[in-house]
C-alpha cells in the first residue's frame, strides 16, 4: 500500500501556522487522533497501519509544533494543543473522534480531555504516557532529568549540541557496516513475525506490497529522524514542557469519563509510581498495568487498545466524519 500521499499531509491553521499529519488505517473508518511520543512525529503511527484497517479504524497522526512538518509555535504550552485539534477536527468536517496519546504525547490527550467538548470526544487513551514530574523528579531516570536540565538552564547550548549530534548519527546511519546491520536487523525481524493477511481479505481490502529491506531501512531511519526535521527547537521546547512541574491543568479538574491508561510495570523511562500518582487524581481514570513490559514493549498491545478504545458498538454507528 503506497502511503506517500497520506503521511505527508499538511492543514493550514487560524493563525497561520502549518500543521502536519499523516493518515493510516482504513481511509473511511471511526477517526482515531494519535498524538506521538518525544521526540517523534507524525510517522510514529505507521505500525499500526495494519491492524487500525482490521479493525475498520481512520488513524490520524498529528506533528505537534516543531516536528515534523508542523509549524514551531513559540511560548507554547501543553495546554494550546487542544485548540489546534479542534481546528483541524472542524477543518477536516470530522465531529467525533478518539483520541490516544502515546508516550510523550500523554499529556496532550489530557489536555485535550481537560478541554475539548466531552460531545466531541468517544474515547481518551493513554499509552505507556509520559509521567507528571510533579510526582517526584528523582524517579526519572538520569538521562531525562539531564535532558530537562539542559533544556531549561541551557536551551541555545543545548540545541546546538542536539543539531551536531543529529547530524553525526544522520552520517553514520548511511555508512555501509551500519546499513548492512540494520538491514540484517530487519531481515530478522521480518523472519521472526510472519502476520497472515487472511483478515485484509476477509474485508476486501488489498493485500500490502511487500517493501525491499532497503525501503524498509529508509522508513526506519525517516522515523527515526523526522521529529528533527526542521532542527531541535521543538525537541528542546518539549523537554521543557514535559518536565514541568505543572502541565496547565490539574488532574483533579478533567471529568472527562473514562480516561483509559495502560502502562507497563516495567517501564524505565516513565516509571509506574509515577503513573499511577497520576491516575489516583484522575476522577473517572482506569489503569491497565502489564506486569513485566517496559516502554518499549507496550507496542504489541496496540490491538487491545484499539479495542477497548474504539469498541464494536461505536464501530457499528455511521461515523460522523464526513
Amino acid at each position: 500500500m503506497n502511503l506517500n500521499g497520506r503521511e505527508n499531509q499538511t492543514l493550514s491553521l487560524p493563525n497561520g501556522r502549518i500543521l502536519g499529519y499523516a493518515e493510516y488505517g482504513y481511509p473511511n473508518g471511526f477517526p482515531v487522533f494519535i498524538f506521538h511520543g518525544f521526540p517523534s512525529s507524525r510517522l510514529e503511527a505507521y505500525p499500526v497501519d495494519r491492524i487500525a484497517r482490521r479493525r475498520r479504524l481512520r488513524i490520524i497522526a498529528l506533528d505537534r509544533p516543531g516536528f515534523g512538518l508542523s509549524t514551531l509555535q513559540p511560548h507554547r504550552r501543553i495546554t494550546d494543543w487542544p485548540a489546534d485539534v479542534m481546528a483541524f477536527a472542524q477543518d477536516t468536517h470530522i465531529d467525533r473522534f478518539a483520541v490516544l496519546g502515546v508516550s510523550g504525547g500523554g499529556p496532550y490527550a489530557l489536555a485535550c480531555a481537560h478541554a475539548l467538548p466531552h460531545e466531541m470526544l468517544s474515547a481518551v487513551g493513554v499509552l505507556a504516557g509520559a509521567p507528571p514530574w510533579e510526582a517526584g523528579p528523582q524517579y526519572m531516570p538520569w538521562y531525562s532529568r539531564a535532558t530537562s536540565w539542559a533544556a531549561t538552564y541551557w536551551p541555545t547550548g543545548f540545541g546546538a549540541v542536539t543539531n551536531a549530534l543529529i547530524a553525526i548519527i544522520r552520517w553514520i546511519m548511511t555508512t555501509g557496516p551500519v546499513t548492512r546491520w540494520i538491514d540484517k536487523l530487519l531481515e530478522s525481524v521480518k523472519k521472526a513475525k510472519k502476520e497472515s493477511t487472511a483478515a485484509e481479505d476477509d474485508l476486501g481490502l488489498e493485500e500490502d506490497v511487500q517493501p525491499t529491506t532497503a525501503e524498509r531501512r529508509k522508513r526506519l531511519i525517516r522515523l527515526g529522524f523526522e521529529g528533527f526535521a526542521q532542527g531541535s527547537e521543538g525537541f528542546v521546547q518539549e523537554a521543557q514542557l514535559l518536565s514541568a512541574q505543572d502541565w496547565g491543568f490539574k488532574f483533579e479538574d478533567i471529568d472527562y469519563e473514562p480516561i483509559k491508561i495502560w502502562h507497563g510495570s516495567q517501564d524505565a523511562n516513565a516509571p509506574v509510581r509515577m503513573i499511577r500518582y497520576m491516575a489516583k487524581r484522575l476522577p473517572h481514570s482506569v489503569l491497565h498495568e502489564f506486569k513485566g513490559d517496559t516502554h518499549f514493549t507496550m507496542y504489541k498491545y496496540f490491538g487491545q487498545v484499539f479495542s477497548e478504545l474504539v469498541p464494536e458498538e461505536v464501530l457499528k454507528k455511521p461515523s460522523e466524519a464526513t
